[in-house]
């Protein structure tokens, strides 16, 4: 077959051709086994009844007296009684000479020899049977001898089935079988359209290299999603588990060999994967604790034809969304500084425009002298002191949407940063400090009355940098300073809920560092933060210790 002709035949018609062909051939072999073992069986039984007979008939007395006189006729009345009740082909009784005393087919063959040439062990005593070609052609026969009362052979006797005979009763049976067969066939020919079919319906129709590649695509999706992905069946056992996921449980088998393993052998059970609570239904990024690794997870039922089938289990580390939630809120906060800038940018000019226009231009000169002079000032001391420039933006951002709302930030005079630490990234510095000075604005614009400048004290020294942020503001109140870092814990109403301090406890501690908070006098809170520069190890004082983030 053409191989462009085999590629346009469907695998279900391939699948039914080839169990077609399977079971034909096998079949046939049967069939031909079959024959042969019925003709063997068929020749020993014919032996064994051609031998009974042969030795039934040397025993009669009435025979054995006849043969021994040589008396033809009495011979002859006797053997026609007998051959008229027996089925083989003929029956031939000779004397000791080999000469034929009497045939049941051709009686002219009496006085004859017997031919065959197989007399000799009959002669000597023996029961023979064998095939040989004789008068009538190629039989099967048994001889016995006859023996007198003094135990001598005097002559034989010999039945035969012709192989014609034997083949027409072979024939006849293997009829039945092929009739048998031909049945059998059919049926298979029906099963093999049906199975075929099946299989199609099962494979969705899908050829079995488009299922290949249909699972290798599947594949390369599965491991190219960052998320953990699991798949159980409904025993809650593995079905497919990506790379992702073995990476985030820690996991150094290979996939093939966690397949068949019981979910629980991977993550230890939480309440996430309660029996009732899975087949109650799905749910969508539920914080979880998987292997000691805060999660965000989803669980999704899989149901075909309204079965379950199992679930998918989705999950990502939940320290990605808090970088994302971190990037968003720098993002507002540049946002919020160039909006201030902005407006007080306008209103500086609005102001000197309207100087211009009342032509008074001296105290024109004299206001941009003031306003440089201020700006100026913060803008030398923040660029001289500190080593990165996107640092620089933040702290002259805060400085100036801190003066729109009225509050001062003072910068000690001993503020140096001439590096940043290696176990901190710049962007995570800057989350630290920016999220402080939020929450020190925060706190004294809470407060009511006067408003006190804020003390900013950034010190980068050999062995630690120092940031010290002092409010006083409306301080902490009692009972909070061990939940201030806690998700979600806040005293604002609007705003990022808990978010801020978390952030800063979590880059804190990932750094080595640890965070001290105190009162300040007379109100007000003082943050601390001490993040090593060198690479000793210091042990993080989690503020959360039953929080795993907090966990160095």
């Amino acid at each position: 077959m053409p191989d462009a002709m085999r590629d346009k035949i469907s695998f279900h018609i391939k699948l039914f051709i080839s169990l077609i062909i399977f079971f034909s051939l096998l079949l046939t072999l049967i069939g031909i086994y079959s024959y042969w073992a019925l003709d063997k069986q068929l020749y020993a039984e014919i032996g064994a009844r051609a031998q009974v007979q042969a030795r039934e008939i040397a025993m009669i007395p009435s025979l054995i007296d006849a043969v021994k006189a040589q008396d033809k006729g009495a011979i002859t009345e006797l053997m026609d009684k007998l051959t008229q009740r027996s089925d083989a082909s003929y029956i031939v009784i000779g004397d000791r000479q080999g000469v034929h005393l009497y045939h049941s087919r051709y009686p002219e063959q009496v006085g004859k020899s017997m031919v065959g040439g197989d007399n000799s062990e009959v002669l000597a005593g023996k029961n023979i049977i064998s095939i040989r070609k004789g008068g009538l052609g190629i039989s099967l026969r048994s001889k016995a001898p006859i023996f007198d009362q003094q135990n001598n052979v005097i002559g034989i006797v010999s039945i035969g089935y012709l192989k014609t005979h034997i083949d027409n009763l072979s024939t006849g049976k293997l009829l039945n079988i092929m009739a048998v067969a031909l049945l059998l066939l059919l049926a298979l020919f029906i099963f093999s359209w049906w199975f075929s079919n099946t299989m199609k319906k099962q494979m969705f129709f899908l050829e079995p290299r488009e299922i290949g590649l249909l699972v290798r695509q599947q594949k390369a999706l599965l491991e190219s999603i960052f998320e953990g992905v699991i798949a159980i069946d409904k025993e809650y056992r593995i079905a497919e588990i990506n790379h992702a996921a073995k990476s985030f449980l820690s996991l150094t088998l290979s996939s093939r060999q966690l397949r068949g393993s019981p979910l629980a052998a991977v993550i230890k059970p939480v309440a996430f994967f309660d029996e009732q609570t899975m087949l109650a239904g799905d749910t969508h990024d539920e914080i979880c604790l998987f292997n000691q690794v805060t999660v965000i997870a989803s669980r999704v039922r899989i149901m075909l034809e309204d079965k379950l089938q199992g679930w998918v289990i989705s999950f990502r580390d939940q320290r990605d969304i808090d970088s994302l939630n971190i990037q968003l809120s720098q993002v507002k906060r540049y946002a919020d500084n160039l909006r201030i800038l902005r407006h007080e940018q306008l209103n500086w000019t609005a102001a000197l425009a309207g100087l211009l226009h009342m032509k008074r231009y001296d105290e024109a000169i004299h206001y941009i002298e003031a306003q440089s002079e201020s700006a100026q000032e913060v803008l030398d001391f923040v660029s001289a002191r500190f080593c990165s420039p996107t640092l620089c933006g933040l702290l002259l951002g805060k400085y100036a949407s801190a003066r729109e709302k009225g509050v001062d930030l003072l910068f000690d005079p001993a503020c140096v940063l001439d590096q940043i630490p290696p176990r901190l990234r710049e962007t995570e510095l800057m989350s630290i400090i920016g999220n402080l000075l939020d929450n020190a604005i925060e706190a004294t614009l809470q407060r009511e009355g006067e408003r006190y400048p804020i003390d900013v004290y950034i010190v980068g020294g050999r062995r630690d940098v120092v940031i010290e942020i002092a409010d006083r503001g409306i301080g902490i109140a009692a009972g909070q300073h061990e939940r201030i870092f806690q998700l979600g814990v806040t005293s604002k109403t609007c705003g990022d809920h808990g978010l801020g301090l978390h952030l800063v406890a979590s880059y804190v501690n990932h750094a080595g560092g640890t965070i001290e908070v105190n009162a300040n006098q007379p109100s007000g809170t003082i943050f601390s933060v001490f993040i090593p520069v060198i690479g000793h190890d210091t042990g993080a004082e989690g503020n959360n210790p039953e929080d795993p983030e907090y966990a160095t």
